[in-house]
C-alpha cells in the first residue's frame, strides 16, 4: 500500500544510502539485442543469408483500451500524433536501469521508426518504487514543456543521483541545468499533492492494469513486461497496421 510521507521525511529520503534503490522491482525479463560487427575483408565476401525475422514476443494479457487511456491524476505526457493508428503506453520507473537502457537503445530508433512517421504515440507514465524515482518524476512534471528533454537526461544519469549517497544535490545538480533554481527546486521536490498524484498514477497501474515490473508496455491493450529491443517492438507493431 502507498504511504503518505511528510515532505521533510520525502526529502531526507533522497539523502539516505541506498541499499539496493528498489532495482530488483526492476524487469529482468527484457532481451539486450547482441550487434554483429561484419569482419574486415579486402575482397567481397560472399552474401550471408537473411537473418530470420523476429517474431513478435507474445503478451501476457490485455486490457481494455478505452479504460486504459482514462484520464488520472496527472495529464499524459504523449510523444506522436493522437491519431496514430498504435498507441504505446509505458509504466517506468526512473531509478530501474532497464527502463534507462530502453530509453537509451530502443526509443530513439521507435521514435525515428514509427512516432515520427504518425504510425504509432507513446504515452509515459509513472510507476516509481522508490522515493529517488518519485523524486526524478516530480522534477520532469515541474519541468512542464521539458517533460520528455528532463526524462532522458535523468536516464543517461542515472547513475550519477540514482546510485550515489547524497541524490538530492545529485538531483539539483542536474535541476539547475534544465533551469531549476534553489528555491524552484525545493518547491517542486515539497509539492504533498504532486508527490500524492504521482503516487495515484503508480497505484491506478498497479490496481487496474496489473503492473508489477518495469518497464511494462500497453501496446493497444496487449501487455509486455520488460525492456524490449526495436527489433520486437517492430515485429508488434507491423502487425498491428
Amino acid at each position: 500500500m502507498l504511504r503518505n510521507t511528510s515532505r521533510r521525511v520525502f526529502l531526507s529520503g533522497l539523502v539516505l544510502t541506498p541499499a539496493a534503490i528498489a532495482l530488483a522491482a526492476c524487469s529482468d525479463s527484457g532481451k539486450k539485442a547482441e550487434a554483429e560487427t561484419p569482419p574486415a575483408a579486402t575482397t567481397p565476401a560472399p552474401a550471408a543469408p537473411a537473418a530470420p525475422a523476429v517474431a513478435a514476443p507474445k503478451p501476457e494479457g490485455t486490457v481494455d483500451m478505452a479504460r486504459l487511456l482514462e484520464p488520472g491524476a496527472l495529464p499524459d505526457k504523449a510523444l506522436g500524433k493522437a491519431d496514430a493508428p498504435v498507441t504505446i503506453v509505458e509504466y517506468a520507473s526512473m531509478t530501474c536501469p532497464h527502463c534507462a537502457h530502453f530509453h537509451a537503445t530502443t526509443l530513439p530508433e521507435l521514435k525515428t521508426k514509427y512516432i515520427d512517421t504518425g504510425k504509432a504515440r507513446i504515452i509515459m507514465r509513472e510507476f516509481p518504487f522508490d522515493p529517488r524515482a518519485e523524486a526524478g518524476f516530480m522534477l520532469a512534471r515541474c519541468s512542464n514543456d521539458n517533460y520528455f528533454p528532463m526524462i532522458d537526461v535523468l536516464f543517461k544519469q542515472q547513475q550519477n543521483w540514482a546510485a550515489v549517497q547524497n541524490a538530492k544535490d545529485a538531483l539539483l545538480q542536474i535541476a539547475r541545468m534544465a533551469g531549476f533554481t534553489q528555491e524552484s527546486f525545493e518547491s517542486c521536490l515539497t509539492d504533498q499533492k504532486l508527490l500524492d498524484d504521482v503516487r495515484s498514477v503508480q497505484k491506478r497501474g498497479a490496481d487496474e492494469f496489473g503492473v508489477r515490473s518495469t518497464p511494462t508496455f500497453f501496446i493497444n491493450g496487449n501487455k509486455y513486461a520488460g525492456a524490449m529491443s526495436i527489433a520486437e517492438m517492430s515485429a508488434i507493431i507491423d502487425g498491428m497496421l
